[in-house]
């Protein structure tokens, strides 16, 4: 199944997006393809690896070797991260790959997260997310956007993702149903978005591309009124 943007909706909340701490460059870690959180580290994929970090120090905890191309998640036990074609289920205490599945794009994907048993995909140019079988791969359902996807996250049952086109980039609240877009966080002018996590309750954590670092957003209160 696959729901489109329609026309003739209210337009959508737009503000300018409060940064709120930076994190890194990391070193040897340039470019972040991907973000996640696993409850106390921000976990972050590098061309160094998937390194994590401590957001209230903001000092690396752990480095582990694995290819990122592109998004990363955590179902509470297990990471997964996209590496080219496929995406890959690893145990973050050894870093040991337990299984593999294929990517939906092929090699196009792009943010990824882990919600309701089910991974979300972004598909970048696509303009696309996925909600796939973590077992299997197979693609369960099929949501459009009209801007590119670059992460991808869900908090208190709301969908967000990242978008990044030229210099413009921002943090959008669409309807996992219709795709309609129903606020928008805009980045200050040349940052981008190149990965998206919620912490679960008031910042979003923001891959920033080949900038090397992780920048943390303020949820806006009132989107949970």
């Amino acid at each position: 199944m696959t729901t489109k943007t329609g026309k003739n909706r209210p337009e959508a909340k737009v503000r300018a997006a409060e940064v709120v701490r930076e994190y890194g460059p990391f070193a040897g870690a340039d470019g972040v393809a991907g973000v996640t959180y696993d409850g106390q580290r921000v976990w972050a994929a590098t061309a160094a690896g998937l390194i994590a970090f401590d957001p209230e120090s903001g000092a690396l905890a752990r480095t582990l070797e694995h290819a990122c191309d592109a998004g990363t998640a955590f179902d509470g036990k297990h990471l997964y991260q996209i590496a080219e074609q496929r995406i890959d289920k690893i145990d973050p205490v050894t870093g040991k790959v337990l299984a593999s599945i294929p990517s939906p794009g092929h090699g196009s994907d792009s943010g990824l997260t882990w919600a309701e048993g089910s991974l979300w995909v972004g598909q970048h140019r696509d303009r696309k997310i996925h909600q796939i079988d973590p077992a299997t791969g197979a693609v369960i359902r099929s949501i459009e956007s009209n801007r590119f996807v670059t992460g991808v996250t869900w908090v208190d049952g709301e969908l967000w993702h990242g978008t990044w086109e030229g210099d413009e980039s921002e943090l959008r609240h669409i309807d996992p149903q219709s795709g309609a877009v129903l606020e928008r966080l805009e980045m200050p002018a040349g940052v981008g978005v190149s990965g998206l996590e919620s912490d679960g309750a008031d910042l979003f954590y923001c891959g920033g591309g080949t900038s090397g670092k992780v920048r943390a957003v303020r949820r806006p209160q009132s989107v949970r009124s």
